[in-house]
């Protein structure tokens, strides 16, 4: 853990800042002030405060979008904000549990043992469904870091709790993923074929079809 990841986190514990970093990342892409300021219910300017403060702790990141409008009377570019790509974890004491993972991705990779660790991950995720068999699927995916998000018909997930393997173990990290899924939906009693491989960039390359979240 660096000191920066730590000094990010707590500028999360204002509940307003909070809510803003929510609705900026729930978003998926550049979000205005105003807007962010509408969405829980602040000013403009508190929200423009509290926004540009995120940026300056490395949580957002800002730029401008052009007005859709052209020409005389157009108006000046907005300031949007979006997520940053960087990630952030804090753990006292520190751990780092990156490193025997991608050395125990190696050692899959090296003894080609892929359709194993894909069977143990789906048995892993019907153990995990198992235990939230009555509660909604979305609930579930986004209590693990998924942040999944209706896409018409689909279900798909901004974000990769895995993202950090899977740069150096891209095939395998996915196929690991997906097998996760599956096995999470069938442990919830869902069709596990629902999960599929469908990649987007920087999002999840699982998408779900056809789930039942009314539960």
């Amino acid at each position: 853990m660096r000191d920066d990841d730590l000094d990010a986190v707590t500028h999360l514990h204002d509940p307003v800042r909070r809510a803003l970093y929510d609705h900026v990342v729930a978003q998926g892409g550049g979000v205005a002030r105003g807007q962010a300021a509408a969405a829980v219910g602040v000013s403009r300017t508190l929200a423009a405060h509290h926004l540009d403060r995120l940026v300056e702790a490395g949580l957002l990141e800002s730029g401008f979008q052009a007005p859709l409008k052209k020409g005389p009377g157009s108006g000046r570019p907005a300031k949007v904000y979006r997520r940053a790509p960087a990630e952030r974890s804090v753990n006292l004491p520190p751990r780092d549990y990156t490193v025997v993972a991608g050395v125990l991705a190696d050692v899959v990779e090296t003894l080609g043992a892929g359709e194993q660790a894909e069977r143990v991950a789906r048995r892993a995720g019907e153990r995990i469904g198992a235990g939230h068999a009555h509660e909604p699927v979305d609930a579930v995916l986004r209590g693990r870091g998924y942040e999944p998000y209706a896409d018409g018909d689909a279900m798909r997930m901004r974000n990769c709790p895995f993202h950090a393997l899977s740069q150096n173990h891209p095939v395998l990290v996915c196929a690991m993923n997906l097998a996760l899924c599956q096995g999470l939906l069938a442990g919830m009693g869902e069709d596990p074929d629902a999960a599929r491989m469908d990649p987007r960039p920087g999002e999840c390359c699982v998408t779900l079809t056809s789930i039942n979240n009314d539960d």
